[in-house]
């Protein structure tokens, strides 16, 4: 008789484990996909709050390369006198000025988009550099017509590298 009590205790037992067996499946089911919402509204939170810094950051960039820009530089950035070594360190010291004022834009821009911001800014300092290395070039407004004639050529990398930045922004949208 005692075995059979058991039985009928193990029968009337078998559907609450069962049906607490479903609950416990089906609870962490739930807290698992209730998880995964959250996670999904943070995230797009998080996107719609840092894409004003994002933006702002291309645009800081953008003028950078606006400001370092050789007509545009030589223009805001006037020889002190005729030597054309202490221009050339002039233009350097501004251009390699305003990089590091905007040093912290890089972390909101993919990796590929600042290479090639840094590399218009080496390519503009040593397209001075080369320029000021030149035998005809012996004054400060040399320089400058040196630079600003080579320019009459080619595309400053400065444009190049804006053309980059606006196609990425455009697709951001």
């Amino acid at each position: 008789m005692d075995e059979q009590r058991i039985i009928e205790l193990l029968l009337y037992l078998l559907p609450a484990i069962v049906t607490g067996a479903i609950a416990y499946y089906f609870f962490k089911l739930h807290t698992a996909n209730e998880d995964g919402r959250r996670r999904f509204l943070l995230h797009k939170d998080m996107q719609v709050n840092a894409m004003p810094l994002r933006l702002q950051a291309y645009e800081r960039m953008a003028l950078f390369l606006e400001r370092i820009a050789p007509p545009k530089l030589m223009i805001r950035v006037g020889p002190r006198n005729a030597d054309k070594d202490e221009y050339e360190a002039l233009l350097v010291k501004n251009i390699e000025d305003e990089f590091d004022h905007n040093l912290s834009q890089q972390i909101y821009m993919s990796d590929e988009c600042w290479n090639i911001i840094n590399a218009a800014k080496n390519t503009t300092i040593q397209m001075i550099r080369k320029a000021s290395m030149l035998e005809k070039v012996d004054s400060a407004d040399k320089l400058r017509e040196t630079i600003l004639r080579d320019l009459l050529d080619k595309r400053s990398p400065s444009n190049t590298a804006l053309e980059y930045i606006k196609k990425e922004v455009s697709e951001m949208w």
